[in-house]
């Protein structure tokens, strides 16, 4: 009898055909390691959700076979989902210096620090997780401490190479070790897995360093102006460069916005940020200084509502203000889905009389098509699955690995919760697991799925109505209402006609009911649901909610 031979799988649960929430598993029998466990912000019309967290359903099913999450770097589309998927599936976490301290502060504000191991890894280093081997390459990206994962499988090594782009002159560490990839490629590579993010932008992202001396230069034309910067609060490089450039014009620093002042305190701890003395102040300091001694670093660059930019432009926020002459820069490029939010954000600015400058301060932190074609070169996998995009940057990355003359067959585009087995020399898409999203709206986790997201559209498209009516317990008879209430459908006092004809409409109803001894309370509702939801689309052509609430006395 032949013995089946075991297969690696790797499965995406997030991140595939959609910007953010990135997690993938490997699994090889009774083990499985989790890279990466990022969050996504909410589309414009998930309205009143806070975050967008990966489903993980196939892991608490499989709670047994989980070993550890393995992080690449420490932005929030990779770390955001954490303290949620740790309060279900407790396990160790491992990444690099800045990655983990970055994990620590969410893990304080969740109050899990004491109970989640913590594990700090260096480029280089490698660990063991039966049967995986998992080694940390280091990569460039908009941030630092950024690695790409070689791990080593019993059927062959896969490469995750995180999110990365080829700077060969950082702001912090050293450039992509590029001599890695060459060598894993030179043993062997069975699968890669590759950031898709710039897949369809030719030629070679810009160095960080470039962004410096974009600063430099508003910094020098802006001698009488207060300077603002919005941007990621973790992309620290950038914010080393703006206090660089401050510290050169002799400005003082000040730091707005809860994740941009945690940030920075973090990395400054931990040594990824270097201060000068008496650059950084506190917000309340402002008042003491000129305009032209000022630089202030904030949140907000993708227009988030609740972020310190935007409340700064619709007046909101409490310590600061803007004002006619303000030179504010968008330091980020919108993610997609944003424009709209941001382009809102910079007319109100404009509005106040500032002057935004939203091109030319910012580089992608992700490679371009060139970049791609070195990695795949030097990796020369057996197999290629594209990552982190939406579908069409997917296809373009396929594209681009077909162009270097890799079989189509061998490309495998996925969609999250597809399944993918691995032998040593087959691959083949096996099925897939409960995938997609759970929606954070306050403190409650997935208890807002799609039914509670279309009221609330049908709510803030057409309005509400509340019918109100009294019934004696004994007799069934009507005794008081129809009182109808309208929010958000039409104004009452100007719309007096039709809510009396409404409340006509509700008494037939209810004359019907009586003489058809209707008595059970769900079918009164619906009757009268039924009949004022007809006239009102009559009357309107708009169908508001309609509440009908019995009271019995």
């Amino acid at each position: 009898m032949a013995i089946r031979k075991s297969k690696l799988k790797i499965i995406p649960l997030g991140g595939l055909g959609e910007i953010g929430k990135n997690i993938t598993v490997l699994e090889y029998n009774n083990s499985i390691i989790i890279i990466d466990c990022g969050l996504a912000f909410p589309a414009d019309e998930m309205l009143g959700i806070d975050l967008v967290i990966p489903d993980i359903t196939y892991l608490k099913k499989n709670i047994q076979k989980v070993k550890a999450i393995i992080l690449t770097h420490g932005h929030e589309d990779h770390i955001g989902a954490l303290p949620y998927f740790l309060k279900e599936i407790n396990v160790p976490l491992y990444g690099t210096k800045l990655t983990i301290g970055l994990v620590e502060n969410k893990l304080k504000e969740h109050n899990l620090l004491r109970e989640v191991k913590r594990n700090c890894v260096e480029a280089g280093d490698t660990i063991n997780i039966e049967p995986f081997k998992i080694e940390f390459i280091r990569t460039n990206h908009s941030i630092s401490d950024a690695v790409a994962l070689a791990i080593y499988t019993p059927v062959g090594i896969v490469i995750h190479s995180g999110d990365f782009k080829v700077d060969y002159t950082p702001i912090k560490g050293d450039p992509i070790d590029l001599q890695r990839f060459a060598y894993l490629g030179s043993k062997g590579v069975l699968a890669l897995l590759a950031d898709s993010t710039n897949a369809e932008r030719k030629g070679y992202t810009m160095s960080e360093k470039t962004v410096g001396n974009a600063f430099e230069e508003i910094f020098a034309e802006s001698t009488t102006q207060r300077i603002m910067v919005a941007t990621f609060a973790s992309n620290i490089d950038k914010v080393q460069q703006i206090i660089d450039a401050a510290y050169k014009y002799k400005r003082k620093v000040t730091v707005v916005g809860r994740s941009m002042v945690n940030v920075v305190k973090t990395a400054s701890e931990l040594g990824y940020l270097d201060i000068p003395k008496n650059t950084l102040i506190e917000l309340s300091e402002i008042k003491k200084y000129n305009d032209d001694q000022l630089v202030i670093i904030m949140t907000g660059s993708q227009g988030e509502p609740m972020a310190a930019l935007s409340r700064v432009a619709s007046s909101d926020h409490k310590h600061l203000e803007v004002k006619p002459g303000d030179k504010i820069i968008f330091s980020s490029s919108p993610i997609p889905g944003n424009e709209k939010t941001i382009s809102k954000v910079i007319n109100e600015l404009f509005r106040k009389g500032a002057d935004v400058i939203y091109e030319d301060a910012h580089v992608s932190g992700h490679a371009c098509q060139e970049e791609l074609k070195l990695l795949h070169s030097l990796v020369k996998p057996k197999y290629f699955i594209p990552v982190h995009g939406e579908y069409r940057h997917l296809k373009h990355h396929a594209e681009l690995a077909m162009s270097l003359g890799m079989p189509k067959q061998n490309i495998f585009i996925l969609s999250n919760g597809e399944t993918l087995e691995l032998t040593r020399n087959s691959c083949r898409v096996a099925g897939s697991v409960p995938s997609g999203q759970i929606l954070v709206d306050g403190l409650g986790v997935g208890d807002v799925g799609n039914i509670v997201l279309r009221d609330r559209r049908h709510l803030s498209q057409d309005g509400l109505l509340v019918v109100v009516v009294t019934i004696e317990k004994a007799s069934n008879m009507v005794i008081a209402g129809p009182d109808i209430i309208s929010r958000g459908f039409v104004y009452v006092r100007e719309s007096e006609n039709l809510i009396d004809e409404a409340k006509k409409v509700v008494r037939k109803a209810l004359d019907q009911c009586e003489q058809k001894q209707i008595t059970e309370w769900s079918q009164i509702k619906g009757l009268i649901r039924d009949t004022l939801k007809d006239f009102l689309w009559q009357q309107t052509k708009r169908s508001p909610m309609i509440l009908p609430i019995i009271m019995e006395v």
